[in-house]
């Protein structure tokens, strides 16, 4: 039956980490507030000998060919779907999120993994491109892994988040150095071993746990290349520490993210998608809405409909599909959550719907919450929050709905919606965002896995998924030779006698349009 993991399961799955020497930390359960197993932290020399083993196995993991590494990625795929109800089970144990919505992280897991096991063969064929002099020379790039990856993922999405990153990076024959957060442990750790079960060499995906300041860096000084999923002001140190070794990294970051809800939509269907946008999760998802921005002519049927909406949203802590909003993931998180919330309503924000701390539900469970009435004095106002907590704004019109989405620090993802989709897409294109959803909050780019996506301004710097997402773990080479046809100037004289020629040809590209 469905329900917390057994702390059998999770003593064994514990055998995996890469290091154990650290004293163990308690890891609760958002659902109870009772502990679900102790964790053992690594040193930062147990991470600095796991990335060494990690970093030999990756050298026959490359040897042993595309075929072999498709095949072992597509053989893990299915069995980290035949195991979704043990890995379900793991991420709402260690997250306290609904079972619908621990789904959409299997969802995205496996179809991030499918897109890498098939895409990284076309990503890694070597590619001729232009020459320098056509005839005269052949220039070809090939690419090949940049060698151990550092990927840093955070509590809140531990499958997608990890494997996101994780299997593109191993699609194109890269290891893994992976510190996972202390709150999702034990859902890497079935993930791993799905693909571990289905012939990927166990050195070849390391797993250390331990503090950020520590471990966290350590993992950054040994790989070839970072990705790291998290808050802004931790992405900074990230991205310094990385800077200092000369090697690149992807991030992203916080987000402050908005909806513009334009006045010819069909208020209750708006309402129903906006109240998933921003509630999913409980909000504890980087990409999910904090600002709603609505047209003045339709505000006087949305706003109720929205606010109706979200008051009749199921709360529920239980292993099954009866909830539509869960737990906050730990006690820090609901202080994080009601401190916003506390400072809003003491500086004149008006509560539309939740604003309760239900610890008869759960010990940090907190109704989803709607304000109106927020100033820039307030906390929530630019502040990221994540959690349940979103502000709503009536404007007079969609210009004003895009300058206020648009003032603000961040820029990680944005949505629009509108009966009219081609006026939805006139709006999105003047939002500065790194993903716009039109009549969906955040799931249409989300899961768009051969879309890149990632954030702009403070939200962060590079992009997952996509091409974009397999080319960041490769370096490029380029190959060009001499062909022969024509003898390049080696001397002043042979220079003097060919001048008048590759001037002509020059004009010549330009004039028949060749790059």
């Amino acid at each position: 039956m469905p329900g917390l993991l057994p702390r059998t399961l999770a003593d064994e799955l514990i055998t995996d980490l890469a290091g154990r020497a650290a004293s163990p930390v308690s890891v609760i359960a958002p659902f109870t507030g009772e502990e679900l197993y102790t964790l053992p932290h690594a040193t930062v020399e147990e991470v600095a000998d796991a990335a060494l083993r990690a970093r030999e196995a990756q050298r026959a993991w490359w040897a042993a060919g595309d075929a072999h590494r498709r095949a072992v990625l597509l053989r893990g795929h299915d069995l980290f779907l035949e195991r979704r109800e043990l890995l379900l089970d793991a991420v709402q144990s260690e997250t306290g999120k609904t079972r619908g919505q621990a789904f959409e992280e299997v969802f995205n897991s496996a179809a991030a993994t499918r897109y890498a096991a098939l895409s990284a063969r076309r990503v890694l064929r070597p590619e001729a491109r232009r020459a320098g002099i056509p005839l005269v020379m052949r220039t070809r790039v090939r690419r090949a892994p940049k060698g151990l990856i550092g990927v840093i993922t955070p509590w809140n999405y531990p499958l997608s988040l990890a494997l996101m990153d994780i299997a593109p990076a191993l699609a194109v024959g890269n290891g893994v150095l992976q510190k996972a957060d202390d709150q999702g442990t034990l859902s890497v750790l079935l993930a791993r071993r799905a693909f571990v079960d289905a012939g990927l060499p166990p050195e070849l995906w390391q797993v250390v746990a331990g503090p950020g300041s520590e471990v966290g860096s350590a993992v950054v000084d040994a790989a070839d290349y970072v990705c790291f999923t998290g808050s802004t002001a931790t992405g900074r140190t990230v991205a310094q520490r990385a800077a200092g070794r000369l090697i690149g990294a992807s991030m992203e970051l916080g987000g402050k993210n908005p909806l513009i809800v334009l006045d010819d939509v069909d208020p209750e269907k708006a309402a129903a998608d906006a109240a998933y946008a921003c509630f999913s999760a409980a909000g504890q998802l980087c990409v999910s809405i904090e600002r709603v921005y609505v047209e003045k002519g339709v505000a006087d049927r949305f706003v109720p409909a929205f606010a109706e909406r979200v008051r009749n949203l199921a709360l529920g802590v239980d292993f099954d599909y009866t909830a539509d909003v869960g737990s906050l993931a730990s006690a820090a998180q609901l202080e994080r959550v009601t401190a916003h919330l506390d400072d809003a309503i003491a500086k004149g924000a008006t509560v539309l719907a939740g604003g309760r701390h239900r610890p008869d539900l759960g010990p940090y469970v907190l109704e989803p919450t709607v304000l109106t009435d927020v100033t820039s004095e307030m906390q929530c106002f630019a502040g990221e929050t994540f959690g349940p907590l979103v502000a709503v704004t009536v404007v007079e019109n969609a210009d004003a709905a895009v300058a206020a989405a648009n003032d603000t620090d961040y820029g990680l993802n944005a949505s629009v919606m509108s009966g009219s989709p081609a006026r939805a897409r006139g709006v999105a294109a003047r939002l500065e965002a790194g993903s716009v959803n039109i009549n969906e909050g955040y799931r249409a780019t989300f899961g768009s896995i051969d879309a890149p996506m990632g954030g702009v301004k403070q939200s962060g710097v590079g992009r997952r998924n996509g091409v974009d997402g397999l080319l960041r773990f490769t370096e490029s080479t380029t190959v060009a030779e001499a062909t022969g046809l024509l003898q390049l100037p080696r001397t002043g004289y042979e220079f003097g006698r060919l001048v008048g020629l590759m001037v002509f040809t020059l004009k010549g590209l330009k004039a028949v349009r060749r790059r």
